[in-house]
C-alpha cells in the first residue's frame, strides 16, 4: 500500500523543488535587469533606499512608544492601582497643553512612518 504511493510522493517533491529553482532563477534574472536599468539611469535607486530603511528600528520604536500608555493603563486596571491611572491622565493632560504644532508634528511623524496619510486627512477635516 505505502510502496504504491511512494513514486507519487517523490514525483511531487521533485516538481516542487524544480518550481522553487525556477522561481529563484527568474528572481535572479529580474534583479539583474533591475540593476542594469539603475546603472543606465532609467530608474532611480528607490529599491536600495527602501532596503536601507527596512533595516532600521524606527517603526518598532514608534510602535513601542505608542503602546506604552495602553500597557500602563492595562496594568493599572489589572492591579487596581488608581495612582498609575491618575499619572497617565496627568501625562495626557500635560501633552494636551503642548502647542498644537508640536502635537501635529508627533501625529505627522507617526503617520509618515506607518503610511497613515488618509487618516491624517480625516483629522484635518
Amino acid at each position: 500500500m505505502w510502496w504504491s504511493i511512494l513514486p507519487t510522493v517523490f514525483k511531487t517533491g521533485a516538481e516542487i523543488y524544480k518550481n522553487h529553482k525556477q522561481s529563484e532563477l527568474l528572481e535572479s534574472e529580474a534583479e539583474k535587469r533591475y540593476y542594469e536599468r539603475m546603472a543606465k539611469g532609467e530608474i532611480e535607486y528607490q529599491r536600495d533606499v527602501y532596503d536601507q530603511q527596512d533595516k532600521t528600528w524606527k517603526d518598532e520604536f514608534v510602535l513601542i512608544v505608542v503602546c506604552i500608555p495602553i500597557i500602563v493603563l492595562s496594568y493599572a486596571i489589572i492591579s487596581d492601582d488608581i495612582n498609575i491611572k491618575s499619572k497617565l491622565d496627568l501625562f495626557f493632560d500635560y501633552f494636551g497643553k503642548f502647542p498644537s504644532w508640536y502635537q501635529w508634528l508627533i501625529v505627522g511623524i507617526f503617520g509618515a512612518i506607518y503610511g497613515l496619510k488618509p487618516t491624517l486627512d480625516i483629522f484635518k477635516k
